[in-house]
């Protein structure tokens, strides 16, 4: 009988065994930033009908259904995350497996549309792929796991049930689905919990958090690519064009400000210990949800200078606003608070209080720009000495 050391390597695979969490120079793998890329047509398809919700009025249903859109991509990418930094190994079975999660990202996106008009079919058999692809990767790391065995098969199995209860939800009234997808959100959020409580995977903290920055970025630079075609569109149907010059040129302010806002503290510190990593990890999904839909506010912005939104000012501003004051609290919740120093910990979540409200003072987005260089301005004058030499990247050693 061939034993399963002697099979794996006959069919050129690495066994998938624990990575060692203080791997020196561990940086993201040229496949994860791939895998990445395809996150941003997701991501981008989410934004755009958010857009379109809040354009035509429909306020509620929109960030209902852009919350749970942003919910599969986050969820999906953070799985596949937090699977990598333990045991990545690179074979071509990996590579395959992880190209399997990538086509069921953009089966996802293609699903987006249809889930603002209340059909989840698409998107929900674009999610199975991408979670059953998950299911294997788990297994397989269960055979040689070692005292990992057993948190590798609760997350197997534990994602497996979810993904059979995600299907029965589909015959659901449209109600009862409603109610189903929130039961099975928490579902799918318990699973790492339980599956964790057995023994913790060996995360590496400078690797989570460069993928976790990287993926910042990647929706960051989304909000200024989505901006900025708006307002090239825009610029052909009209002809008062310095209002769009003003919005281009805030947007890359404040897309700015929250860029530097994000990498100010040191990440890695924030997930020493497993309900740490819990916080840091799903806090992100209000973060990144955040930062994907600024750029639907921006969006928003410019219909109302042209005239084609049924929402109008003041109230229309908040389309920006709140996820900008959501960004910062987030980011402070999740990787500043603790870092922190008295003054830092009054002037960010003051800042994201005060970018809240400013729609109901003049001219919004100027104020929203002077009050998010102000907040920076104020971190890099707390930046600790030892810092401000050489300030630490997100993945860099301690």
């Amino acid at each position: 009988m061939t034993s399963p050391a002697r099979a794996v390597a006959r069919l050129r695979l690495v066994p998938m065994q624990p990575r060692d969490p203080h791997e020196p120079h561990r940086a993201a793998s040229t496949l994860e930033l791939f895998f990445d890329l395809v996150f941003v047509v997701a991501v981008s398809t989410a934004a755009v009908q958010l857009h379109h919700a809040l354009t035509e009025g429909h306020v509620v249903h929109g960030i209902g259904m852009f919350a749970i859109a942003f919910f599969a991509i986050w969820w999906a990418w953070m799985n596949f995350t937090w699977f990598a930094t333990s045991f990545d190994t690179d074979d071509w079975l990996y590579r395959l497996l992880t190209i399997v999660q990538m086509s069921g990202v953009l089966v996802l996106a293609a699903g987006i549309p249809p889930m603002f008009e209340d059909d989840f079919r698409i998107a929900v058999a674009g999610y199975i792929v991408m979670r059953l692809a998950m299911v294997a990767q788990w297994l397989r790391a269960s055979r040689h796991a070692g005292a990992l065995r057993s948190t590798a098969l609760r997350y197997a199995g534990g994602i497996a049930l979810a993904q059979v209860l995600w299907i029965v939800a589909l015959f659901l009234p449209r109600e009862a689905l409603l109610v189903a997808i929130i039961v099975l959100v928490c579902a799918e959020l318990a699973v790492p919990v339980i599956a964790e409580s057995a023994r913790t995977t060996p995360w590496h903290p400078h690797h989570i958090t460069e993928r976790y920055g990287l993926f910042t970025l990647i929706v960051l630079g989304e909000s200024l690519l989505t901006s900025a075609n708006a307002i090239i569109e825009a610029l052909h149907d009209t002809e008062n064009v310095t209002p769009l010059i003003g919005v281009a040129a805030l947007t890359l302010i404040v897309t700015a400000s929250l860029w530097w806002i994000y990498f100010w503290p040191p990440h890695h510190s924030a997930i020493r210990g497993l309900r740490n990593s819990l916080g840091y990890g799903y806090g992100h999904y209000v973060i990144l949800a955040a930062a994907a839909a600024f750029s639907a506010g921006i969006e928003v912005e410019i219909d109302v200078l042209q005239g084609k939104s049924h929402l109008h000012a003041p109230w229309a501003s908040f389309a920006y606003t709140v996820p900008i004051a959501v960004f910062i609290l987030g980011v402070w919740l999740v990787a500043i608070r603790r870092r922190a120093d008295r003054i830092v910990n009054a002037v960010v979540p003051l800042g994201a209080m005060l970018v809240l409200i400013d729609p109901l003072i003049p001219v919004p987005i100027a104020l929203t720009a002077v009050i998010l260089v102000a907040v920076v301005a104020v971190l890099v004058w707390r930046t600790p000495k030892s810092t401000t030499a050489n300030t630490p990247e997100v993945g860099a050693e301690d």
